[in-house]
């Protein structure tokens, strides 16, 4: 047997929503069928007689050729390979232009201006969880204090993790439980869907072994009177092909083509139009913005003015921090920064102007001491902790403290509440997304009934259209009566028990 039973759109659903064991045991029953009814009953095969009795029998025709597309050789293995060898010289050529990238940063570090080159990073240990604060102050002051505080943090965070490690698996168990409640009620749903999908294909054949007989009793019966019986013959079976190809008339649309692309002009057109009007917006904002910048400078050149033309020596402290940030604020050239200064009479103005000429042409400027370490290349640490258990710590360093101990009990119980509130919050969501997909997958199926039925029936009249052609042809031929019987017999039976199968 060639026809799987397990690629139907019927099975297919049917084994999305089962078990494992509920999946073995119905491929099992449906190969049973199979094996029952079409081998150990002998139902596909027939006396060996004779040959034409048995092409009459099957109703095979003398000339059909395999379909085309049997032949057709789309794999090509060199083409495969090519993505293979695309990818190792991709690699290396990404190893030899990084090559080429150290070896020129090698080659320009000779020669680069002090004022350009990058700073030197250093090496910083930032103590952002509080058992590693806890543990580093243990180790590195040791005394009563930081013990006690210490083994309160260490014993906080056991306590903790197991607390959440039982409500997440109390949350877990709840979902599960309410997930099989779920699962049970789409099953239950599904059932009355998956009637609709088997009532509707039994009917389907039904159907078509009433139209089918109908239709071959007409050839059967007739009984040609004139010379012209073969002309009449013709019609009624064109007739007959008329009516089976009368449900897909409707489907051309001779003004889709047309239709189609004026409204791809249409989208082309305002696509265009919107690309050239937001284009437009956006220069004229930015003169706009061109014009608004231009305002500033000149008003902070002002103030500039007034800050020198007001300076005396009493606020020449004040005045040059504040020209400062005013220069490098506007990242004044030092030709600007020199006039500007011009009426002050500092004795250490022109150092004034080279220190903060450099600094505006710097290109990075060096990490405050206090965040980025010293100027050895040495580990330097730091703690920076966000985490409620720092409250413990600072109040066991200091237990007579009451807002060390108010900060503690407020912020551990905030975070237990919180979490809390997550953890229901997110239980509730997920049994009420898998409630919601249940019902979407439950809508889906209902949709998905008319097509599985139309796509049922498609395939059972392309495994009838080819035994009923060659019926055409053989009345044509003038075939008796009783051989025309034995193949609208076995058409018959095919539309029975032929492919696609129906199972219950």
């Amino acid at each position: 047997m060639t026809i799987s039973p397990l690629h139907d759109a019927e099975t297919l659903r049917q084994q999305k929503n089962l078990t494992q064991s509920q999946k073995r045991a119905n491929s099992e029953t449906r190969e049973g069928v199979l094996v029952n009814n079409f081998i150990k009953d002998g139902t596909m095969s027939c006396p060996d007689i004779n040959l034409n009795d048995t092409m009459d029998t099957l109703v095979i025709s003398t000339n059909t050729k395999m379909p085309e597309k049997l032949y057709e050789k789309n794999f090509n293995a060199n083409k495969s390979l090519i993505p293979v060898a695309s990818v190792a010289v991709v690699v290396m050529s990404a190893i030899a232009g990084l090559s080429a990238l150290i070896c020129h940063s090698s080659k320009i570090n000779l020669n680069i201006n002090p004022l350009k080159r990058a700073p030197s990073t250093i090496r910083n240990v930032a103590l952002n969880n509080e058992g590693d604060h806890a543990l580093y102050r243990i180790i590195e002051c040791p005394n009563y204090k930081t013990i006690q505080a210490g083994v309160g943090v260490f014993a906080m965070t056991a306590m903790a993790f197991m607390g959440k490690t039982f409500f997440d698996g109390f949350k877990e168990v709840w979902v599960k439980k309410k997930e099989a409640i779920i699962q049970k009620n789409l099953q239950d749903n599904l059932i009355a869907v998956e009637t609709q999908s088997f009532s509707g294909k039994i009917q389907i054949t039904r159907s078509m072994l009433s139209q089918k007989a109908i239709e071959l009793s007409r050839y059967l019966n007739y009984e040609p009177q004139k010379k012209n019986g073969v002309e009449t013959f013709k019609a009624l079976m064109f007739k007959g092909k008329n009516k089976e190809n009368s449900a897909n008339m409707n489907f051309a649309n001779t003004n889709g083509g047309k239709q189609n692309n004026f409204d791809y002009i249409l989208l082309g057109l305002a696509a265009f139009a919107g690309i050239v009007g937001f284009g437009f917006m956006s220069l004229k904002l930015l003169t706009k913005s061109k014009g608004h910048l231009e305002k500033f400078i000149k008003n902070t050149y002002d103030e500039i003015n007034v800050i020198v033309k007001n300076s005396s020596p009493e606020t020449k402290n004040r005045d040059m921090k504040i020209l400062e940030n005013r220069f490098k604020i506007l990242e004044a050239p030092k030709e600007n920064i020199e006039n500007a200064l011009k009426p002050l009479d500092w004795a250490d103005k022109d150092e004034f102007i080279t220190r903060l000429s450099n600094d505006i042409n710097r290109s990075t400027v060096e990490a405050n001491a206090n965040c980025g370490g010293g100027k050895t290349p040495k580990p330097a640490f730091y703690s920076h902790v966000n985490d409620y258990r720092a409250f413990l710590y600072n109040y066991l360093l200091d237990t007579e403290n009451k807002q060390f101990k108010a900060l503690f009990l407020g912020t551990t119980g905030l975070a237990a509440v919180s979490y809390g509130g997550k953890l229901v919050g997110d239980a509730i969501k997920e049994v009420q997304v898998k409630k919601l997909n249940a019902q979407t997958e439950l809508n889906l199926q209902q949709r998905l009934v008319s097509t599985e039925l139309k796509n049922f029936k498609s395939k059972k009249d392309s495994a009838i259209k080819p035994l009923m052609d060659e019926f055409y042809k053989q009345a044509l031929a003038g075939k008796p009566k009783e051989e025309l019987k034995v193949m609208a017999d076995n058409i018959l039976l095919e539309i029975k028990n032929g492919p696609p199968f129906v199972y219950s």
